[in-house]
């Protein structure tokens, strides 16, 4: 019988309202007690001055496996997910080739299992090869293992079978997870449109772009009753539709990256790849917006859309270079550092975003301390200051526009199923 018993630390749970003080036992893989106290047969972790909650949950990751290995591994994206605190992560299916069958889904489900790090849960195609003309097996791919449908790359661009997919997806109780862009606005876009892209003379992509979108398929799960996830939002215009919705009741949702509530399109100014992303950053009203909507209960979820690339591809001209950056190990940093140190948001309210949230849009057992629960934990040192290194990095790329920066805060401790999947003293960082 494995035992592990957690001492002193402040026990933040937002599935249970909990934030307390106390001993949290850990035995066979569940969560067992509450103040319990040391029995002699337990490992003992102290965690005075430190926050105990459930690991954290990432609902949009690509994992590129298979097809583009050189930029990150099941096996290294997972474990770039432990040092990041998360626990659980779903991956997004644009990989090589898509994620649209049964089989697929097994060999991703397979790959995990062989890393043995943390849960990976997998998101597939709405469409067969992702290519938007016809429906993929839903029920098949439910059958599998499947979570959450998304064509992410690139939305849903049909709205017939958007509206279907819904439909489908309703009578699965699943969500369809949708990339908001109309891409005849964005041709050839590398960046926001505005008053930086004129002075750089760079092609824009208008916020329009994603307000648009947004607004299509708010109207398409109203009329269907289907549950609609927008991702990766960015636009003042697309917040303020999706809490208008909510408040009819819609069955939308919606996330948001750090790296939208951080950065605006002045970055660009650099010529950086590692500020080219898609939603691109936006202008300092968006990100304020974004703010807003994460302080309101509007935006539920924070994720990373961790995004490698293999060094040479984002090395060339920005033009050129694929959007993306990679955010498992940062996310959490920048989310004390920008969210939590200045005010905007109190721990508990973070961590609902980054836990049970994510947890009850994708439908999985995860996100909770509750007695019985998965034993999901994580210790984090909320006062911990250290520099973003990127050569350090577990994930297999280091595409990242944080190299260098200071941030608050860091996971110590990361137990998944009750056993210890990592400790930063461990691996000397």
């Amino acid at each position: 019988m494995t035992r592990i018993l957690i001492t002193n630390g402040r026990v933040i749970d937002p599935s249970q309202n909990l934030d307390r003080v106390t001993n949290l036992l850990i035995e066979d893989g569940k969560i067992a007690a509450y103040d319990a106290e040391p029995t002699g047969d337990e490992t003992v972790i102290d965690a005075s001055d430190r926050i105990v909650s459930p690991g954290l949950i990432d609902m949009h990751v690509h994992l590129r496996e298979p097809g583009r290995e050189e930029a990150e591994t099941i096996k290294t994206g997972t474990a770039a997910a432990l040092a990041g605190g998360f626990t659980s992560i779903a991956c997004i299916p644009n990989t090589e080739p898509p994620i649209d069958s049964q089989a697929a889904v097994e060999f991703i489900r397979h790959q995990a299992a062989v890393a043995d790090n943390c849960n990976v849960f997998v998101v597939a195609c709405v469409s067969k090869n992702r290519e938007g003309k016809e429906l993929a097996e839903i029920g098949q791919l439910v059958e599998a293992g499947a979570v959450a449908f998304s064509d992410d790359g690139a939305p849903v661009y049909n709205p017939e079978l958007m509206r279907r997919a819904l439909e489908y997806c309703l009578m699965f109780g699943k969500p369809i997870l949708n990339h908001a862009e109309v891409l005849e606005l964005t041709p050839g876009g590398v960046m926001h449109e505005g008053m930086v892209s004129m002075v750089l003379a760079l092609p824009g992509m208008p916020a329009e772009a994603e307000d648009v979108m947004v607004g299509r398929d708010i109207s398409l799960a109203e009329a269907t009753g289907g549950h609609v996830h927008v991702m990766h939002v960015s636009s003042a215009g697309a917040v303020d539709m999706i809490r208008r919705a909510k408040a009819r009741g819609v069955p939308v949702t919606t996330e948001v990256c750090p790296h939208h509530f951080t950065l605006t399109d002045e970055c660009l100014r650099s010529f950086d790849s590692n500020y080219k992303m898609s939603p691109p950053l936006r202008s300092r009203r968006h990100l304020e917006a974004l703010i807003a909507g994460l302080v309101d209960g509007t935006i539920e979820v924070i994720c990373t859309d961790h995004a490698p690339h293999a060094l040479e591809k984002k090395m060339q001209e920005l033009d050129q270079a694929p959007f993306g950056i990679v955010g498992l190990e940062t996310s959490l940093g920048l989310v004390v550092t920008r969210l939590i140190e200045p005010g905007h948001l109190d721990w508990p309210t973070a961590l609902a975003k980054m836990t049970i949230n994510p947890a009850r849009i994708l439908g999985i057992p995860k996100g909770t301390l509750a007695i019985g629960a998965d034993a999901d934990v994580k210790i984090i040192d909320p006062t911990a200051r250290w520099i973003v290194d990127p050569t350090k990095f577990k994930s297999k790329s280091a595409n990242t526009p944080f190299g260098g920066d200071e941030l608050t805060g860091r996971a110590e401790t990361v137990i998944v199923g009750g056993q210890i999947k990592y400790q930063l003293e461990a691996v000397g960082v």
